[in-house]
């Protein structure tokens, strides 16, 4: 017969304490209107199943402040990682193939559309033709159009 005292529960590797400190330390990160409405709700931190169910919704918070400061860029880039996660290589790959060449095929229509028909030359070459009094970590250059 196994002694249920010396078999520790354990959620995410922690035990109950670890688990009511955890989400002590978490809980404070949040607005004060989260606070109030996980107060209001019934999350207490107190009992095996209402530390749980507080540690997944003080979790859902935290995820949710993340993704409310991300720039627009990388909610992007989220998603494509997110939506990557339920395909295969093959299909990730035949993806990637796609795009590239859908992006090619724009890139030859913005060069036909406004074609580039200056050459612009950097000369970095000491000798300009203006006399500027030279400032100390002063680069200057000249630029000419062929």
């Amino acid at each position: 017969m196994i002694n249920k005292k010396n078999s520790k529960k354990s959620f995410q590797g922690m035990t109950y304490r670890e688990l009511q400190k955890h989400n002590s330390q978490n809980r404070i990160k949040l607005s004060p209107e989260d606070q109030k409405w996980l107060k209001e709700n019934g999350y207490k931190n107190l009992g095996w199943d209402h530390v749980i169910n507080l540690y997944n919704r003080v979790q859902d918070f935290l995820v949710k402040y993340q993704v409310e400061n991300l720039t627009l860029e990388e909610l992007f880039l989220e998603a494509d990682h997110i939506g990557n996660k339920y395909l295969t290589e093959d299909e990730i790959q035949d993806f990637q193939q796609k795009l590239a060449k859908e992006v090619n095929e724009i890139a030859e229509e913005i060069d036909r559309q406004f074609p580039q028909t200056e050459m612009e030359i950097i000369d970095f070459s000491q000798n300009t033709k203006s006399k500027h009094t030279k400032k100390r970590n002063h680069k200057t250059y000249r630029t000419t159009k062929l």
